[in-house]
């Protein structure tokens, strides 16, 4: 007779894929009956593979929509829930919790413990309180020092695989062709591109022990550039977490992103250049009241964009980084602010120009403004923005994701290029603190 516990795993196509390769995979104590998925379009009615779900699992394991977890709870006799996912809130997770619970099933999360790899390289980890805080080019400033201290560096990006997922257990990315080979979404291109522009290698996937291995052969140090708000996959020498004063309070209030501010070495307070002085001091309190050890550097985030006189007086069409204005929460991002500090006469709402699945995009987050989520987890979505974008009456569109989108859609319209890039404000420096490293 079969004792083992019935297991659902609720994920967004990351964090819960982590879970099980490491505490689930090849445990006869638990049997995962299914994942569930929110958050990403698309990821649900997949099949978590064979080749990855190992021995105990030679048919997959199904992926089904969150909104089936209650009836899947009760028809298979679920006794655990695991919550895989982040960039929630506090009361969002307990929400999810008292419908598990009230279905008759236990709710449960997994620690650093249990979920953390440790390497026999020393690890780096940039990770943030909330999405869109300025992880990117923190991990870039990161491995930047490290470079000109005669490290090679390899960066382990935060999962992204919204696509076959047998084909990304373990993707290495070293130039702008292996993004083509493995069909990257905008999503992933936003995360890679950057640093292969630095002369970084990226390892990305599913299967993050294997990543691991391969990784270490080439790297004297290991950078893990986080994802969301989630805690790292890898133990790290040194934990930097990003917190943003923009968005004051959210550093306790948001899951797993508190559990980063409180496992930090290093707290980077980020964006001082356009936060006012008392959101910074409430966040300044709020890291003294959890994490009274971390060392706090002070950074800003300084916005450079080409052509920027071209601005002035023009109808602009803002295009800002997906993530960071949707599940982010954020009600601007750095294109926004170039268009108002160079003289843009208006913001173009792209609203009634929205095509296809960016219309979806906006009925999700109607909170949204007068701005374009840069929104591309498939050809469909790639080809919708694109759409919008030509149907638009901008007189100039504001790119202020983190690639250019001209690499990958044909924009039919003037455009500039808004980049940002961490500047520490003072000491100490994150060069001072990686000499450990």
């Amino acid at each position: 007779m079969d004792q083992s516990i019935s297991v659902i795993i609720m994920g967004a196509a990351g964090r819960d894929f982590h879970n099980f390769n490491i505490f689930f995979r090849d445990n006869p104590r638990y049997r995962v009956t299914a994942f569930t998925a929110a958050q990403i379009p698309d990821i649900a009615g997949r099949m978590y593979p064979p080749e990855l779900a190992g021995s105990l699992y030679p048919a997959g394991i199904p992926i089904y929509p969150e909104n089936d977890l209650v009836p899947l709870v009760k028809e298979n006799d679920v006794r655990e829930v695991v919550f895989a996912y982040s960039d929630v809130t506090h009361n969002y997770v307990m929400s999810k919790a008292s419908e598990v619970m009230a279905a008759g099933a236990d709710f449960r999360l997994l620690g650093p413990k249990s979920t953390m790899l440790k390497s026999c390289k020393p690890v780096v980890a940039v990770t943030a309180v909330r999405t869109g805080v300025g992880k990117s080019q923190t991990t870039r400033r990161v491995c930047q020092i490290l470079q000109e201290r005669g490290k090679k560096v390899v960066v382990v990006r935060h999962p992204m695989p919204y696509g076959e997922l047998s084909d990304q257990i373990c993707q290495r990315f070293a130039g702008y062709n292996d993004l083509e080979r493995y069909k990257c979404t905008i999503e992933e291109r936003e995360e890679y591109e950057p640093h292969l522009d630095c002369g970084v290698v990226v390892y990305a996937g599913v299967d993050y022990g294997r990543i691991l291995e391969e990784a270490e052969k080439e790297a004297d140090v290991i950078v893990w550039d986080g994802g969301n708000n989630d805690f790292s996959f890898y133990e790290a020498d040194l934990y930097i977490t990003l917190v943003d004063p923009h968005r004051p309070g959210h550093e306790l209030t948001y899951h797993p992103g508190e559990t980063n501010l409180r496992l930090a070495d290093v707290i980077v307070v980020n964006k001082e250049e356009t936060a006012s002085l008392q959101d910074i001091g409430t966040v300044l309190e709020n890291i003294q009241r959890v994490n009274k050890k971390a060392v706090i550097v002070e950074a800003a985030s300084p916005i450079f964009i080409e052509g920027k006189e071209d601005l002035r007086g023009k109808r602009v069409l803002v295009v800002e980084d997906g993530p960071t204005v949707t599940h982010g929460e954020m009600g601007y991002g750095a294109g926004v602010i170039a268009a108002k500090k160079y003289g843009a006469a208006d913001l173009v709402d792209p609203r009634p120009f929205a095509a296809g699945t960016i219309q979806e995009v906006f009925q999700k987050y109607p909170f949204i403004g007068a701005y374009l989520p840069a929104m591309g987890y498939g050809e469909r979505q790639i080809r919708d923005l694109e759409q919008t974008i030509n149907r638009s009456d901008a007189e100039l569109v504001v790119i202020a994701t983190p690639i250019d989108l001209r690499r990958i859609m044909r924009i039919e319209k003037p455009a500039l290029r808004v980049k940002y890039e961490l500047q520490e404000l003072g000491k100490p420096a994150l060069s001072d603190l990686l000499a450990r490293i």
